[in-house]
């Protein structure tokens, strides 16, 4: 009976860990395409500026 209640907790905290993980990613998979525009328009403002296009 002790064995099935380290077992239990064992797999409660895998599942926590799991959990927090799979949230993390999903955040950073909203977060990554708005820091790769912002980062498109750093570049390409830093690019044209001060340049004349002929």
């Amino acid at each position: 009976m002790k064995q099935l209640i380290w077992i239990i907790a064992v797999v409660a905290v895998l599942f926590v860990i799991a959990g927090a993980t799979i949230r993390a990613v999903a955040f950073l998979l909203w977060v990554a395409p708005v820091l790769l525009l912002a980062a498109l328009l750093a570049f390409f403002l830093k690019r044209s500026g001060g340049k004349r296009i002929p």
